[in-house]
């Protein structure tokens, strides 16, 4: 009976059927009834810890049933999965290297469009920095990884700089680790204005060239290349 019932609810609300009292439901194709139950999500884990959010919570925030969401996705881990990477792609698109500009101005840019996405998936951010509720050693942690690589190309293209040296890239990575350290401690604390916190970030990022010169020559000359222009 109940087996019944929820493929007589899913059959009663497919996007191209009317539902009742003769009032219909926009028809969707079935990638834009994917993309919106994927943009409900990622709404949902944009406020609360994924953790918190269930199959149901997504489905009403759709005006769904659960029983569609499960057709599209399978459970909550493949949920999770179709929202990380939007999340991903809205980020690549936010991150996309400003093509004018002094190297750290671009930089500047670039980390304040970063911000904006902590910001605005601030519990989804913490949840997936922390662990999430999924293996990172699998599919969501490839999609973590291509995140900082994409962070890390776009820095590098701020910095006119294609391939960087062990040194180079040892230290950006480093830097990569802070910024995630401080946005997740603004995010829990947020006593320091953001705008002081990335303005800070950047300027640790100078200190570690600075440092990082003393052990490699090329990373020298990409602060003293630096250091010219903002001067200048």
């Amino acid at each position: 009976m109940e087996d019944r019932a929820v493929a007589g609810e899913a059959r009663s609300r497919r996007p191209d059927r009317p539902s009742g009292g003769g009032r219909g439901r926009r028809r969707l194709s079935v990638d834009q009834r994917r993309d919106e139950l994927i943009a409900a999500a990622l709404q949902l884990f944009s406020a609360r810890p994924p953790e918190d959010v269930s199959i149901d919570d997504v489905a009403a925030a759709a005006g769904a049933s659960r029983a569609l969401v499960y057709h599209y996705f399978g459970g909550k881990y493949e949920l999770y999965l179709a929202a990380l990477g939007s999340a991903a792609r809205q980020l690549s698109v936010l991150l996309e290297p400003p093509t004018e500009g002094r190297p750290l101005e671009r930089l500047r840019i670039s980390l304040r469009r970063y911000f904006d996405f902590v910001e605005s998936h601030a519990a989804g951010y913490a949840a997936l920095l922390r662990g999430g509720p999924a293996d990172r050693s699998g599919e969501v942690g490839e999609i973590v990884d291509g995140i900082r690589q994409l962070l890390l190309d776009r820095i590098l293209s701020s910095l006119d700089v294609e391939t960087p040296r062990p040194i180079l890239r040892i230290t950006l990575r480093s830097w990569m680790a802070a910024v995630e350290t401080a946005g997740l401690d603004w995010l829990e604390n947020r006593d320091v204005p953001r705008s002081q916190l990335e303005a800070l970030l950047v300027d640790h990022l100078v200190v570690m060239f600075h440092a990082a010169g003393r052990h490699d020559a090329s990373t020298g000359e990409l602060f003293d290349r630096i250091s010219q222009v903002e001067l200048g």
